[in-house]
């Protein structure tokens, strides 16, 4: 989860309006690569976030030093229209900036998310894989993400279920931390989770990292443990001392995922 904060825009961020395949209107921004690679990296924030908030930005600016950015306010986020589904929906949201990016003239594009955003990611390359009708991913990055669907093991992932199921504390979540929450009940049964999600890009032969610190205070290390156990190939860095998403990610990191992103969707 992250807080509201946002900071200007820094003048080599190019901002627009994106439209999901389900007709939700989403601002995105483009950060340029700075060698012309061909390479883009869609970053999907995590439950709170917003493209424009400092956390987010920096992300996007030490990613942006192995490729271009792409930035995208999932539904329910930031200046975007709708109510985020909390992962169901917004691997949408994830494929029009992938698709932007396309359209940029990028011809691989790797998607890194965080949190919930990490879950998103890996939905999104299982669920909307490259094809001649969409424009799907070559690699995805999970960070910090859950592995399972209901977790409650942890205070913080009690309080924010707490807050979700009522009125009193979605409009808390609305008023504190910028997240429209969408008040309808997820189908049953619920969507393909994210250790299924795994498991269904390795079968697209799609490259995958799965990041997690040793500190997380949200989602122990069950998490990632069962993500990379999902499926045979997957990439994983267990980081000590990291805690939680963009808030607690360091520069070292960052560049690292960066760099691992671009060899990925090249290789």
């Amino acid at each position: 989860m992250t807080t509201r904060r946002q900071v200007a825009v820094p003048r080599r961020l190019v901002p627009t309006t994106l439209t999901s395949s389900d007709g939700v209107r989403l601002s995105a921004a483009h950060l340029p690569a700075p060698d012309g690679s061909d390479t883009a990296i869609v970053v999907a924030h995590g439950f709170g976030g917003s493209w424009r908030q400092e956390r987010v930005l920096r992300v996007m600016e030490h990613l942006g030093e192995h490729a271009g950015v792409i930035g995208v306010d999932q539904r329910g986020h930031g200046r975007s229209q709708g109510a985020t589904t909390l992962a169901h929906d917004e691997p949408l949201d994830v494929e029009a900036a992938s698709s932007w990016a396309r359209d940029l003239g990028y011809d691989r594009v790797v998607t890194v998310g965080f949190s919930m955003g990490g879950a998103v990611a890996l939905r999104h390359a299982a669920l909307i894989p490259r094809s001649p009708s969409t424009r799907g991913t070559d690699a995805v990055v999970s960070v910090s993400a859950p592995a399972f669907w209901f977790y409650r093991g942890t205070p913080p992932m009690r309080w924010l279920h707490r807050a979700v199921m009522n009125p009193a504390g979605r409009a808390y979540l609305r008023v504190a931390m910028g997240a429209r929450v969408d008040p309808r009940p997820w189908p049953e049964p619920p969507p393909m989770p994210p250790v299924a999600a795994v498991a269904r890009a390795r079968e697209l032969h799609l490259p995958v990292l799965i990041v997690h610190g040793d500190a997380d205070a949200f989602f122990p290390l069950d998490h990632p443990r069962a993500l990379v156990a999902s499926a045979a190939g997957v990439e994983s860095w267990i980081e000590p001392g990291f805690g939680h998403a963009e808030g607690a990610i360091s520069v070292d990191l960052l560049r690292r995922i960066g760099a691992w992103a671009r060899g990925a969707a090249t290789g």
